[in-house]
């Protein structure tokens, strides 16, 4: 176990090029279990919950090779469910949440699978219900247990007409992948939009399936029963691209993002312009300036501005944590309203113990009143309580004044590469250091 230590404020300067999507190499991985023959995945992160992830193809008999640090090579001839009844695969598929990508590719191949019930952030009701629903519209019976869930199919799965219940990412990549193999056409509506989306449509185009409609909410897949080997790249990570971001703006450094897929942000950039930071944009690359200030825009009707999240290109609920962070140093107030998520905003009471001034309305809104820097953070001990929240609570500490402690770490560790050497790199005081007994 390891916590960070961190020395503020830091003013940071320099460059750095993102991680590899986490939620697209989750979907990417598992299509590789599809293929017909060995499939090349690259820009896959080194991060907690991928290492797990690959762990476990490893134990369902993929032969994976490594053949730079980010790139994997899969084999899934020899993929075998014996694995599935292992302990190891019941807690190291328990452990991530991207466990349940594993569905619509393996019942390809086999008639039955259990799938634990997943874990991930604990940041309220993450229901599966979404894949399932969508799963048993193509045929398949979902039996749930305590621990687990078991999924089997009579026969081949069969297309159909799905309505899914939210545009769910991963409810809607896992319904896309048993859709490639379905026989027949299947027609989802109300399916999320995002580039991960995209990313693993154009994947399973290369492999021989035929799609329509990708970065709509409307996607119709034609199945079919042979899979190519491909070679596939992943996008740059948007989350990390916005936190580092919201780094350079609340610490007044100067920062340059490299590779940054200005087309696949969405309205990211925007919502930080709405904080007033000033952001250079070139082709593939985000500048962000020092700015002693940043003035939240005013509402148009004149009431408190609001952030929330919303579906794809809205602003995904992953980055709100950040956003309210950076929030709390700018000019203004700002109503942060993450409507999916009841537990997310709960580590507001860390900042508060920092200094900033949030109000927590209920579990879905906080109002921040920014400070303008007249009233910098201060440094405390605290516990990372999930990914986001975690990478949230690094940043108020890179900006803090003395010095803060970060435990729980591993939350960090889940979502982003080496974060803290990074950060260092960029002339960050900040060290890893290992617990002892």
């Amino acid at each position: 176990m390891a916590y960070l230590r961190i020395t503020g404020p830091s003013r940071l300067h320099g460059e750095i090029i993102p991680q590899g999507a986490k939620n697209e190499a989750y979907q990417v991985l598992a299509a590789a279990l599809l293929a017909d023959a060995p499939v090349t995945i690259e820009n896959v992160p080194d991060i907690l919950d991928l290492q797990r992830f690959i762990q476990i193809l490893k134990g369902l008999g993929c032969n994976i090779d490594q053949p730079t640090h980010h790139t994997y090579q899969i084999d899934p001839a020899n993929v075998s469910p014996d694995f599935l009844a292992d302990p190891e695969y019941q807690q190291l598929g328990g452990s991530i949440r991207g466990s349940l990508m594993l569905l619509g590719p393996l019942l390809r191949r086999f008639h039955e699978i259990r799938i634990p019930r997943p874990g991930g952030d604990k940041i309220g009701r993450r229901r599966p219900d979404v894949h399932f629903e969508g799963l048993q519209r193509l045929g398949v019976e979902v039996i749930p247990h305590r621990t687990h869930y078991v999924v089997r199919r009579q026969g081949p799965l069969r297309g159909a007409f799905i309505y899914l219940s939210e545009p769910s990412v991963t409810g809607t990549a896992n319904v896309m992948m048993a859709a490639a193999h379905a026989q027949g056409r299947t027609t989802i509506y109300n399916a999320a939009c995002e580039p991960y989306i995209q990313q693993l449509g154009t994947m399973l185009q290369q492999m021989g399936v035929t799609i329509e409609g990708l970065g709509t909410n409307r996607i119709i897949i034609e199945g079919t029963q042979r899979f190519n080997g491909v070679r596939h790249r992943c996008d740059p990570d948007m989350l990390e691209i916005g936190s580092f971001i919201g780094l350079a703006a609340i610490t007044d450094s100067d920062i340059t993002i490299r590779e940054a897929r200005i087309d696949k942000l969405g309205l990211i950039p925007q919502a930080f312009e709405r904080l007033g930071i000033q952001l250079e944009i070139g082709h593939d690359y985000i500048r962000i300036p020092p700015q002693g200030h940043y003035q939240i825009q005013s509402s148009i009707s004149g009431g408190i501005p609001t952030i929330y999240d919303a579906p794809w290109p809205g602003i995904t609920p992953d980055l709100l944590s950040i956003i309210l962070v950076v929030a709390t140093q700018a000019k203004g107030n700002l109503l942060i309203h993450q409507k999916m998520f009841e537990s997310r905003l709960f580590f507001v009471d860390h900042l508060i113990d920092m200094g900033a001034q949030i109000i927590l309305c209920d579990p879905h809104r906080a109002v921040v009143m920014g400070l303008d820097r007249q009233s910098p953070l201060y440094g405390i001990r605290m516990r990372s309580p999930d990914i986001r929240a975690g990478a949230a609570l690094l940043i108020a500490a890179v900006a803090a004044e003395g010095e803060s402690i970060i435990y729980n770490i591993e939350q960090i560790d889940r979502g982003y590469e080496r974060i803290d050497l990074k950060i260092r790199q960029l002339g960050g005081t900040i060290e890893r250091i290992m617990e002892t007994e």
